[in-house]
């Protein structure tokens, strides 16, 4: 089972706590797997490897736009986060994920669960006629002409089962899209993943283009790569007036992650919901192999204090 919450908008720092907490909990069995969805204000993150260098924008001009910037340990380098976007953090235990469509040997491994990350959104793209797909040795969703018929039909999970455990930029060959797209024949990055995973446990995630501002990725160099372009649902839809709330297509997002993961999707309507579901859950001994471990910037935050944070 996946439990997703739609929390709006979220300051980055409030993200980071809230993956901490619901790590927390799914490491210790007290909950399943929980997919966080919500929009952040203006923010800039810098993956693991990222260089620097890829933010164009000066100190000055970030603060004058009220933007700032965090780094953090997901694969990948520097992305934008705002509003308008969807943001998704799932947080799952690898271990509990055993889909053979994705992973012929029935178990997931990092790889692996990108590549249902990006069929997600391969398929919600397709909830609203546009036709989405993949980039050979990139790891995202692109708009443009896929060569295929259906999104369903390009997006097939032949995933790497290897055991890297931060995902970004560069990924396994799998189906891709083909020939000239868009004006000027550039494919459009419409959503971006960077995923970290501790002892199995996932966190970052996904963010999706749904009206965002683009003039706000003018500030980098898109996940490090030049001349990336990028789009956004609006754009790409033949009537974006009638593009529904985001909190609505955060709704259609967790339906296809239930699609591609084989679970049943069940929303939590509030943060206190699972805090007491988790409360009154006793607690599970996780694996030896996979002990949960917070990432660096959390436990910054924390001041290196235990226990659960509290949103």
């Amino acid at each position: 089972m996946i439990q997703y919450i739609y929390l709006g908008r979220v300051g980055y720092d409030e993200g980071l706590r809230l993956q901490a907490e619901v790590a927390a909990l799914v490491a210790e069995g007290r909950t399943g797997n929980v997919l966080l969805l919500l929009e952040h204000p203006p923010v800039l993150t810098l993956g693991r490897n990222a260089d620097r260098a890829n933010i164009l924008a000066s100190d000055e001009m970030l603060r004058r736009r009220g933007v700032t910037v965090h780094e953090i340990n997901r694969g990948g380098d520097v992305t934008y986060h705002g509003p308008g976007q969807l943001v998704g953090y799932p947080i799952f235990d690898l271990r509990t994920l055993r889909t053979q469509h994705i992973s012929p040997g029935g178990r997931l491994g990092p790889v692996d669960f990108v590549r249902g990350m990006e069929e997600a959104l391969i398929l919600l793209c397709g909830e609203f006629g546009v036709r989405a797909g993949r980039i050979c040795g990139l790891t995202g969703v692109w708009c443009g002409n896929t060569g295929n018929s259906h999104p369903s039909e390009q997006s097939s999970l032949a995933g790497d089962p290897g055991r890297e455990q931060g995902i970004g930029n560069r990924g396994p060959t799998v189906k891709c899209l083909h020939g000239p797209t868009g004006a000027g024949g550039v494919e459009r990055k419409i959503g971006a993943i960077g995923i970290h995973v501790a002892r199995g446990i996932t966190s970052h995630g996904f963010a999706f283009n749904v009206t965002t501002d683009l003039r706000d990725f003018e500030l980098i160099v898109p996940c490090g790569i030049a001349d990336h372009a990028v789009t956004s649902l609006a754009l790409e839809v033949e009537n974006p007036v009638e593009l529904p709330s985001l909190e609505e297509i955060a709704r259609l997002a967790a339906r296809e992650f239930g699609r591609v993961f084989g679970e049943t999707v069940v929303e939590v309507e509030c943060l206190a919901g699972l805090r007491e579901q988790a409360a009154a859950a006793p607690a599970q001994i996780p694996a030896e192999d996979t002990p949960l471990r917070v990432p660096a910037e959390v436990e910054r935050l924390r001041g290196g204090g235990e226990g659960p944070i509290r949103a």
